[in-house]
């Protein structure tokens, strides 16, 4: 009889045992890096620190189980040239697993020729490569202002760049924000804090298979 109770107590802790284990949050992955390397879009313009997507974007990672740091590499009113004038020394100061870049909707905005734009980020990616950093490469779109033309160049740059390094890609940063004024300050330019969760959303449905390589 006592052995009988004896294996059931010991059946009975093991399948609890189990259950415990399996609802343990686990870090997936340790103080990983993350660099948001960008313009305005990405730099928090307008946004008390709070809602900047640096802050959203680590908080809901950190909530998915994953030990993660977003710093804020942006700046606002950055071109293509600027990012890549500035980008060996944001190297040589800190460290970085992963690097969201974001650049060329100032490039645009200024006409400037869209191969141009293009050797620049060509450049900026070839050093990350270098580097062996990972790269989550978030494009833009062209507005119309500047004709057809313009606009097909440009919307071809970031898809043809990210078969060329064969690297993960989402199409467009501000899918769901753009032209939206539930989502954009007064200017109709640069996400609110609502926008913002939508774009940590985006960028998160590329950037999490990329965490977990």
């Amino acid at each position: 009889m006592s052995s009988n109770l004896s294996k059931c107590f010991i059946l009975r802790f093991l399948f609890l045992f189990v259950i415990v284990v399996n609802f343990i949050p686990t870090k997936v992955y340790c103080n990983l890096k993350i660099a948001l390397f960008g313009d305005s879009l990405m730099a928090g313009y307008g946004l008390d620190d709070r809602f900047h997507l640096s802050t959203v974007l680590e908080k809901r990672l950190n909530e998915k189980g994953f030990d993660v740091e977003v710093i804020n590499a942006s700046v606002s009113g950055e071109t293509t040239t600027g990012g890549l004038n500035r980008l060996n020394w944001l190297l040589e100061k800190r460290e970085f697993n992963i690097v969201i870049l974001c650049l060329g909707a100032n490039d645009m905005l200024r006409g400037i020729n869209p191969t141009l734009i293009q050797q620049n980020l060509d450049k900026i990616l070839g050093i990350l490569k270098e580097k062996n950093i990972n790269i989550l490469l978030a494009g833009m779109l062209s507005q119309e202002i500047y004709g057809e033309e313009y606009r097909n160049k440009f919307d071809k740059i970031y898809p043809e760049l990210a078969k060329k390094f064969k690297i993960s890609y989402l199409p467009f940063l501000l899918e769901g924000v753009a032209l939206n004024p539930e989502y954009n300050l007064d200017d109709g330019k640069h996400p609110n804090a609502k926008g913002i969760k939508i774009v940590s959303r985006n960028l998160e449905k590329k950037l999490i298979p990329l965490l977990k390589q």
